[in-house]
């Protein structure tokens, strides 16, 4: 091993022995063991995080880095059981850079921000779904393979039927899962469904637009917000219309985000949405509060919205730390802040790695088979 590897395995390992104790005394605390995989899904957590902070030029010790906010990730990823380094990845993280008031005075901090990603949402199912024993690999349903949905005589059920031909493009998603009681439920997504995805994306796109009518959103007046609402819902409405052909439309395609529309990423988001639609409807049981309480702010979107509205009446900003960093002049005027960015971790599951604004998860499967 040469010295600039032993420096950098001697770093890691004193900062996991940093965190670690408080890791597990918290998770005993709230009553969780922390067993063998939470500790290697932690290892990786803390190997990632230190590849985003080299990234940045930023060191562990940096005054400027919240220790507390990584504590609170590390607890995410010990208690989910997300392992940064399963291919494909099941949680990411990033850095960046959140203006607060202390004191009166603004005052910036380096935060990592979690994730989820890739196959960490079906990682979830099987550790926590409520009543599932085993999720079988899912189908890829293709629109020139044979499929027969499943049929009901009572209670009765024949399961669905498929035959692959590898031909045309993914139209519906199925998830064979194995209950505990040795039952077998099928749950279906259907392509047309992620339409309602792409509408919420598209209408978080829009917050911020003016189409011209006013220099911000917050400049406008009575009349100006009129005309911006009504270009707003036409926007919409032809998104409706046309469903997901609205990401070949020049003018709609100005409010959609890379991830969709570029041809490259385009077809692994809507299987990715696909995916997510039935996933994340399927009821979970932690068994615990405390990881319950850690999972519903990673993910649920009604507790990204309260907190999107704290942070903005608390008077902070939460920016791109790749930009450079200039404070406004006026701290209380709202007109010169940014609005607070969300990932969408779907987006980024993608392998496109520009951040893209994230969108309520709107659309519904078509429930289980039983």
């Amino acid at each position: 091993m040469s010295e600039q590897q032993a420096q950098y395995s001697t770093a890691l390992t004193k900062i996991s022995n940093t965190f670690f104790p408080m890791i597990e005394n918290q998770l005993t605390g709230n009553g969780l063991n922390m067993d063998h995989y939470s500790k290697q899904c932690v290892m990786s957590a803390i190997s990632s995080i230190n590849a985003v902070l080299d990234s940045k030029g930023v060191s562990w010790q940096d005054s400027q880095l919240d220790k507390s906010n990584i504590t609170q990730t590390l607890l995410t990823v010990a208690s989910l059981k997300l392992n940064s380094a399963a291919n494909p990845r099941e949680v990411y993280f990033q850095m960046r850079s959140v203006k607060k008031k202390v004191d009166g005075k603004d005052v910036w901090t380096k935060q990592i921000e979690m994730g989820i990603e890739g196959d960490g949402n079906d990682a979830i199912l099987s550790n926590f779904g409520r009543g599932v024993e085993t999720v079988h690999q899912y189908w890829l349903v293709r629109s020139e393979d044979q499929f027969e949905y499943p049929k009901y005589k009572g209670i009765e059920m024949a399961p669905p039927e498929w035959a692959p031909s590898g031909k045309g493009e993914v139209v519906r998603v199925v998830y064979p899962i194995t209950k505990k009681d040795g039952r077998v439920e099928y749950y279906i997504s259907e392509r047309d469904d992620v339409a309602k995805n792409l509408i919420a994306h598209i209408n978080n796109n829009l917050m911020n637009e003016t189409f011209g009518f006013a220099k911000s959103r917050y400049d406008a007046t009575e009349a100006e917000k009129k005309k911006i609402d009504a270009k707003k819902r036409e926007i919409l409405n032809k998104v409706k219309e046309l469903g997901l052909n609205a990401l070949d439309d020049e003018e709609i395609q100005n409010y959609i985000s890379p991830a969709w529309k570029d041809p490259q990423s385009r077809e692994s988001m809507i299987i990715r949405k696909m995916r997510n639609n039935i996933v994340k409807k399927i009821p979970k049981d932690f068994g615990n509060a405390f990881v319950e309480m850690t999972y519903s702010e990673t993910e649920d979107e009604s507790y990204a919205r309260h907190r999107r509205e704290v942070n903005e009446n608390a008077n902070q900003e939460l920016i791109d730390f790749d930009e450079p960093i200039n404070e406004p002049t006026n701290a209380d005027s709202r007109k010169n802040e940014a609005e607070p960015v969300i990932i969408d971790h779907d987006d980024m599951a993608t392998g496109n790695t520009q951040e893209e604004i994230k969108e309520t998860e709107s659309a519904s499967s078509q429930g289980p088979a039983w």
